[in-house]
């Protein structure tokens, strides 16, 4: 059959029945049963000018982002000062990877072993891997059932640390305007992880400017696409210099273009360790074109992820997190709450979902899988038991939503997840 999905046909003579009246997977044959057949990890193709910017880059072979031709911009240097007035940040520094801009980030602003840093219990490996990284243990603090940091408990526990490395998990922005208030008010540098967010903003502030330090992850499952890569913004020029110096800039720091002057780094070009890091001229070269068409992409994520909730609104048994009206997001993932169901009863939406060929990941499971692992299960990182964040995290399921995907593949999406989920809830209570 064309299209991204198939069908199983239920015997003629037969009259159709509802999936929420189904009573176990033998049912399943007697009536038309839509089956998803796309790919949750296929993104985009890049455009065409990107592979011609890659092609350019290739051909000439200077590839090192400090290897240049007399008279000729390096395509990093380039990409940085795209990205800086993207976002309206006086530096940018492009990097190997969104963890190793976080790493760079707590080490420019003075963290290093032994020190405490406040961060999600919502997040992924990479947040409390650079926390480790540099020697450093986190605090966690607890997540709300809009799968924001819990700003009560960031105030209570804001006197355990002097730095905030903040994790957008999922691209949900909190209430930035109170949680600056709060770490202003104790002292805390906010370190932002818009690893989910590049293009988002709340209340017209792009993510990532309003801490001290943005960081942002170019990996292939992001928001633009390199494999792999990073950026680090700030306005500070101490940090943007200290930062520069420990990617690797080997004196070579006046080829940057989106950087402080000359005499920053004189004060510090002898202190800082070179923790070679530093982004290639290829990966700029096909970033670029990107991140030009950033905000139309925004866009063509925002129509899918509006077209999977409308269809899964609703859904007893089911929450959708609602959006604040201050929240600009980038609707690349979705994610949605069975709260308080028990165990196998999640497991099985989860198994019978994937039998119809969508892949929800899931956040309450003991061990991790895949990129889906929680707070408890870093034994690098030392935690305290947090019964109300595990509650939502028992509950959460988490689907990508990759721009390959249709409207129409959206709305299938959405009717399998709604029909499985209602066939597990109305056999009994959760």
């Amino acid at each position: 059959m064309a299209g991204p999905f198939a069908t199983s046909r239920r015997p003629s003579g037969l009259r159709p029945i509802g999936l929420l009246t189904l009573r176990g997977a033998a049912l399943h044959s007697w009536y038309m049963t839509e089956i998803f057949a796309g790919s949750f990890t296929q993104q985009d193709p890049l455009p065409q000018e990107a592979l011609d910017a890659a092609m350019a880059v290739l051909g000439h072979g200077r590839i090192h982002r400090y290897n240049v031709a007399e008279g000729e911009t390096a395509e990093a240097a380039l990409l940085e000062q795209d990205f800086a007035v993207l976002t309206g940040a006086r530096y940018c520094l492009a990097v190997a990877s969104g963890g190793y801009a976080m790493t760079t980030a707590l080490r420019a602003v003075g963290i290093g072993h032994g020190d405490k840093v406040l961060s999600n219990a919502f997040t992924l490996a990479p947040v409390p891997g650079a926390i480790a990284a540099v020697g450093a243990e986190p605090v966690f603090v607890g997540v709300t059932e809009d799968l924001t940091i819990d700003l009560n408990d960031l105030e209570a526990k804001a006197d355990q640390a002097r730095v905030l490395l903040l994790s957008h998990m999922r691209g949900h922005i909190c209430d930035m305007d109170r949680l600056m208030a709060i770490c202003d008010a104790a002292g805390i540098t906010v370190i932002e992880d818009c690893a989910h967010t590049m293009g988002a903003a709340w209340r017209g502030v792009a993510s990532g400017r309003h801490g001290r330090v943005g960081c942002y992850s170019m990996q292939t499952y992001k928001h633009v696409n390199s494999g792999e890569g990073g950026f680090l913004i700030t306005d500070d020029e101490e940090i943007a210099a200290r930062a520069i110096l420990m990617s690797g800039s080997y004196m070579l720091y006046e080829r940057h273009l989106a950087s402080p002057a000359p005499e920053v780094f004189e004060r510090f070009k002898y202190d800082m360790p070179n923790i070679s890091g530093r982004m290639d001229n290829l990966r700029a070269a096909i970033l670029r074109p990107q991140i030009a068409r950033l905000d139309e992409q925004v866009a063509r994520w925002n129509d899918r992820y509006r077209a999977l909730e409308n269809g899964l609104r609703g859904t007893p048994g089911l929450a959708v997190i609602d959006r604040p009206e201050h929240e600009a997001y980038v609707g690349s993932s979705i994610q949605v709450l069975l709260l308080d169901w028990a165990v196998d009863r999640i497991r099985e939406v989860v198994s019978r979902c994937a039998a119809r060929g969508v892949e929800l990941k899931w956040f309450g499971a003991n061990e991790p899988v895949g990129f889906t692992s929680k707070y408890d299960q870093w034994r690098y990182a030392a935690s305290e038991p947090m019964p109300a964040s595990d509650r939502i995290l028992a509950g959460l399921l988490d689907m990508r939503v990759p721009l390959s995907f249709s409207l129409d593949d959206c709305a299938l999406i959405a009717r399998i997840i709604r029909a499985e989920v209602g066939a597990v809830y109305q056999t009994g209570p959760a």
